[in-house]
């Protein structure tokens, strides 16, 4: 491993001693410069890019001889001329883009000189994105325009190699046509737009709310042919899918003699719904079907790769531990892609040797890797910063992997992080005896939130050395916040998250933690809860959150300018949500002792409740202020693909909705945030803080709660009257009634658009709560 670091040190040497290097041709770096033209488009002309030789990913940033104000970036790839870019544009020109949009064209109209030219090399050959769930959990409902900022984002800070899940059941319904089956037994299939992520997984088939549309499976497909146009434009290898596997029930009878096993029962979904089908790999018509898959892929997006993702046993056990079963399933998988494409390489997810991990003994797991040579096989260690895989199976027995950051659950937003170990970890694993580590990448399930602990990664990725954790967050805020003057105290603010908050070295809460209001009420289990789910606050709330909440609205009030500032706002926001969550434990807990007393009354208990409804009334204000926390903006993104337009040119275009389809839509996006699933199988897995969902569905279910423990307390005088089964029941129906409404109701407040200043409701916050 010190080779290929002294190796990648020499290039950008080399880059930095030279001026005579004789570029590539310009082409491929068309990608790059659409960027600059889309994001910083006064300074379109401003840029040089140029190719030269060289090995790994290197880039050279210098002034531009003979352009006053001119910047040239050299580099050895498509993506490190990006991640070049990037680096000038953060370090020297202050500016950046992120979630909640691009600050680059606030480069000064005159760009400031490089001075001393600045080069940077990645330390691994691989910089990777995304989890299949994200396909879902963040990203089902977007068009191209939020792609095409997260994918500017991915480009800028390295990211070189993307999952591209989009469009995925267009390529599998022609294979499945093609292998004799009907539309009817294809369709019983396929899952609904917000779950599509565990059919592909094999986890779950079919739907529930309606069989998936033909124009949802249209639209996808011409969507995807975007999204990977653009991400080889900006010089990034698609993981594209493949055939898994996974198979509608009625191709048994298709072909009666074909080695069919059915799979385990995911989640408590009813076996109609799970059990999926898997034809065996070492079957001849496996192959048949992945040579049929890639092809039909290949013709319709080009030959952009030859890296697939292909994963079997996500939550979703082998029919066998036999060591020769497990060897076949994977030679038999690989000859599968090697028969289609001499050059695949597959990538799969390392969630299932953690996840499963009693079944997953070290000799299985080198058994079912050993049917793939080492160099044709990519293992993301999906949780490398809390429960890594690698170490315990010595590097995955020789095959490559990535160093990844899972973090965040079903896009879940409370505060949660480890600087340290992003920065250290990664260059641990790297330099360690016989490492196999190929790649840094993230692997949240949704991406909401905690932005800092993403960017830190990507960013380690291009340092040999651990970044300085102080050093990084005062830069990052800097840039962030983007204002002239900027108040100390807004970096102090980020110093004590950082501190606190972004420190978490409690092994039971190492993830993005969940407010107990976002769970169905209940008299116990809700508090203190661990593992990659938690409830446990690993922090003080009155040394943390308080004291960082105060010192930004000091650098409002000391710098007007941050009132307008989009990320500004937004982490005003986000903060006085998490003051709000972390107080409703208390107000919860004092509701919960006041039940528990032997002299409560019915009246105590009621306004005991009194307090939570308060907090949940304060909490969806001040999200309403926010377009990024707003459940209307998810059920707008859902909707959106029901709508039609019509007329052009000087005509007025008419927007035309199916509102059938419309409802369908909206259902699945309601359905994924409460219940997941027609019975609340996964309930509340990917709740989330957004002004309407917690006004109306957290606010309603907890006030029926308190009304229930009142009334109980009120017929009997103590306890006895609580039934867990019967609150839980008509709970349960109130999810099933929210997720059938449809947005837009007047009568209940409900607004496309935000409402409220944030600041001043923010303010209010503190002065009630904190």
């Amino acid at each position: 491993m010190r080779a290929i670091l002294v190796a990648l040190t020499a290039v950008s040497a080399a880059l930095a001693a030279t001026t005579s290097l004789k570029p590539a041709p310009v082409s491929p770096l068309q990608g790059v410069q659409a960027l600059v033209k889309r994001r910083i488009p006064k300074h379109a002309n401003d840029f040089t890019f140029q190719l030269v030789n060289g090995t790994g990913d290197s880039f050279l940033v210098s002034d531009t001889k003979g352009h006053s104000g001119g910047v040239t970036v050299q580099c050895t790839t498509v993506s490190a001329c990006s991640r070049g870019l990037y680096t000038y544009l953060t370090q020297i020109g202050g500016v950046d883009i992120w979630w909640t949009g691009s600050r680059l064209d606030q480069l000064p109209s005159r760009l400031p000189a490089v001075g001393k030219p600045i080069n940077g090399s990645s330390i691994v050959p691989w910089r990777y994105h995304f989890n299949t769930v994200t396909f879902s959990y963040t990203t089902a409902f977007w068009g191209f325009d939020k792609w095409e900022l997260l994918l500017d984002w991915l480009a800028l800070r390295g990211v070189n190699l993307p999952l591209a899940w989009v469009g995925n059941e267009y390529i599998l319904i022609q294979v499945f046509k093609e292998a004799g089956l009907s539309d009817a037994e294809i369709s019983d299939f396929l899952s609904g737009p917000a779950f599509q992520a565990w059919n592909r997984f094999g986890n779950i088939q079919g739907s529930w709310g309606g069989a998936l549309p033909v124009q949802w499976v249209e639209d996808q497909f011409a969507l995807q042919k975007q999204i990977v146009k653009r991400m080889v434009d900006l010089g990034m290898t698609p993981v594209l899918p493949s055939f898994t596997g996974f198979v509608p029930k009625a191709l048994q009878s298709h072909y009666p003699n074909a080695s069919i096993v059915i799979g385990s029962q995911w989640s408590g979904f009813p076996t109609s719904l799970t059990n999926d089908s898997f034809l065996n790999p070492f079957d001849p018509l496996f192959t048949k079907l992945q040579t049929s898959f890639i092809s039909k892929q290949a013709k319709a997006y080009g030959n952009i790769s030859h890296i697939y993702t292909l994963d079997q046993y996500n939550e979703n056990d082998p029919a066998s531990g036999d060591l020769d079963y497990l060897r076949n399933v994977t030679a038999g998988t690989y000859a599968s892609l090697r028969a289609a494409d001499p050059q695949a390489v597959w990538l799969m997810q390392g969630w299932l040797f953690f996840s499963s991990e009693d079944f997953w003994t070290n000799e299985r797991v080198e058994a079912y890797l050993s049917g793939v040579p080492a160099e044709n096989m990519i293992v993301l260690d999906l949780y490398t910063e809390s429960q890594p895989q690698w170490n315990r199976t010595n590097n995955y027995f020789g095959k490559n992997w990535v160093w990844c950051e899972l973090h965040d659950y079903g896009g879940n937003q409370g505060f949660e992080g480890n600087l340290e170990v992003l920065t250290q970890g990664p260059i641990a694993a790297l330099t360690s005896p016989n490492s196999t580590m190929k790649g840094i990448g993230l692997t949240m399930e949704g991406q909401e939130g905690n932005e800092i602990v993403y960017d830190i990664l990507l960013d380690q990725a291009w340092s040999s050395t651990p970044l300085n954790v102080s050093t990084y967050v005062k830069n990052w805020v800097s840039r962030r916040y983007n204002v002239k003057s900027l108040p100390a105290a807004a970096t102090q603010a980020w110093s004590t998250l950082a501190s606190t908050v972004y420190n978490n070295t409690n092994t039971g809460s190492e993830a993005t933690i969940k407010s107990i209001l976002e769970l169905t009420p209940a008299t116990s289990g809700l508090v203190n809860r661990t593992g990659h789910h938690p409830t446990l606050i690993p922090y003080d709330t009155d040394t943390s959150i308080v004291p960082a909440f105060q010192l930004l609205l000091n650098a409002s009030s000391q710098n007007p300018a941050l009132r307008t500032n989009p990320e500004f706002l937004n982490d005003i926001v986000d903060i006085s949500r998490q003051l709000l969550a972390n107080r409703f434990i208390d107000a919860y807990l004092s509701l919960i002792a006041t039940w528990n007393s032997t002299t409560t009354t019915a009246r105590s208990l009621t306004l005991a409740g009194e307090t939570l409804l308060d907090i949940l009334g304060d909490l969806d204000a001040v999200l309403a202020t926010n377009p990024n926390f707003l459940v209307s903006t998810w059920i707008h993104d859902a909707r959106q693909w029901a709508s039609t337009t019509t007329g052009s040119g000087s005509n007025t275009a008419n927007v035309k909705v199916n509102q059938t389809y419309a409802a369908y839509l909206e259902y699945n996006a309601r359905n994924q945030l409460t219940l997941w699933g027609p019975n609340g199988e996964i309930n509340d897995y990917a709740s989330k803080q957004w002004a309407g969902l917690v006004g109306q569905y957290y606010a309603e279910r907890w006030a029926t709660f308190v009304r229930y423990l009142a009334d109980a307390r009120k017929s009997t005088g103590d306890n006895s009257a609580y039934n867990a089964t019967e609150i839980k029941a008509r709970l349960l129906g109130l999810g099933k009634e929210w997720d059938t409404r449809i947005w837009g109701n007047k009568t209940r407040g409900e607004t496309w658009g935000t409402t409220g200043d944030a600041l001043t409701l923010a303010q209010g916050v503190f002065d009630t709560w904190a």
